[in-house]
């Protein structure tokens, strides 16, 4: 099968990918293709030497409704490694900023096989599934626009307030302004671990990190738990589902879905969920049983994920730690300083805090690894 040329990559692939995220790339108002961009002439230099001098072209541009770029789209053949496009893409956000002035782009690039992420200045690229909404976009927008240094939001006690829970909370709140996107909270049963986890999601709403977050467990029973959980302790943020709903709604800010609910909902064309929807998800009970059935949710969605298990470490299948690869842990065993059992390119951290209810129970936290360049996670 012969190669297809960067046109042919762009009209039989890029355009498809636009369409089936909402972008129109016949319309202006939402599209411009070659967009040009004035970069001016090297210093000493009077006159261009060519034709094009001083200029450059992105090949798309994702414009907001009031018409102001949102991202920058570089493209290559689909035989070439879409990487190939990184630094064009960098400088083309960058001087786009300069010729118009307001917000930095964010960043595409993409060969129509693999598509890569980079929101410049804050998180280093991520390969991501599919192109985002405008409604997407726009979030993202706001939302770096508008967070506060998570380091300074206050944790609401009333919803976890034990010292070990509070730890785990501020451990991950810490590892999520160091960049880093992969969490593992190990905490035995009756430790709190649902609580810990509206805690630290109503502390991410109102510092302004998260719009949209979703809660995946496996089972109805823990689906219902969950959801009660949230109304009592978030009681103002719109959940779905309510009772009755079995198609997804959009509007809410807190979603509570079994895996087999989601896998079907993002394989529904007529329910089409972009990969950009949630900013954050918990991942109930993850062990590799789960994601060797359900890995295609959590490839889909490429967002800050922080996994949940009431496993022991010492029982955790080794293989949960390449899922949620992890730099450090704090290990609490009955109030006893003990290394975790991890695997050895893992570093083990020791805290001296204890557990209550006589020892009996364990509580554990992960923290994940921030992505390196070029993640293909």
């Amino acid at each position: 099968m012969m190669a297809k040329s960067e046109a042919q990559t762009r009209s039989e692939l890029i355009d498809q990918q636009l369409a089936s995220a909402g972008w129109n790339v016949k319309d202006p108002t939402q599209v411009v293709e070659e967009f040009d961009i004035l970069t001016g002439l090297p210093e000493g230099v009077a006159e261009p030497l060519t034709l094009y001098g001083g200029h450059q072209f992105s090949d798309y541009v994702l414009l907001g409704k009031d018409r102001k770029p949102l991202a920058i789209i570089e493209a290559k053949k689909s035989s070439r490694d879409a990487a190939i496009g990184r630094e064009q893409a960098k400088q083309y956000c960058y001087n786009t900023q300069k010729q118009l002035g307001g917000e930095l782009p964010f960043c595409f690039y993409t060969n129509g096989l693999e598509t890569y992420f980079w929101d410049l200045e804050n998180a280093p690229p991520r390969k991501v599934v599919g192109f985002p909404t405008r409604a997407d976009l726009e979030r993202f927008t706001y939302i770096r626009r508008n967070r506060k240094p998570l380091t300074q939001e206050f944790i609401n006690t009333s919803i976890a307030g034990r010292d070990y829970q509070l730890r785990a909370i501020r451990s991950v709140l810490e590892g999520i302004e160091q960049k880093k996107r992969d969490f593992l909270l190990v905490m035995a049963t009756g430790t709190g671990k649902t609580r810990t986890c509206i805690a630290m999601v109503d502390t991410l709403m109102r510092a302004g990190h998260a719009e949209k977050v979703l809660f995946l467990v496996d089972r109805i029973a823990l689906r219902e738990q969950a959801l009660s959980a949230f109304k009592e302790h978030m009681p103002n943020e719109p959940r779905w589902p309510n009772v009755g709903e079995k198609l997804i709604a959009k509007d809410r800010r807190v979603y509570v879905a079994t895996y087999p609910t989601m896998l079907n909902i993002i394989r529904d064309e007529a329910q089409h969920l972009s990969p950009h929807f949630f900013d954050f998800i918990v991942v109930d009970e993850s062990h590799r049983s789960i994601y060797n059935t359900y890995g295609e949710v959590l490839d889909y969605f490429k967002t800050i994920t922080l996994g949940l298990t009431a496993t022991p470490t010492d029982l955790v299948d080794h293989n949960t730690f390449q899922l949620w690869p992890t730099d450090f842990c704090l290990h609490l065993r009955g109030g006893r300083k003990q290394r975790a059992a991890l695997p050895e390119q893992f570093s083990g951290y020791e805290n001296p805090d204890q557990v209550p209810n006589g020892g009996h129970q364990q509580a554990h936290h992960f923290i994940g690894r921030s992505e390196k360049a070029d993640s293909a996670r």
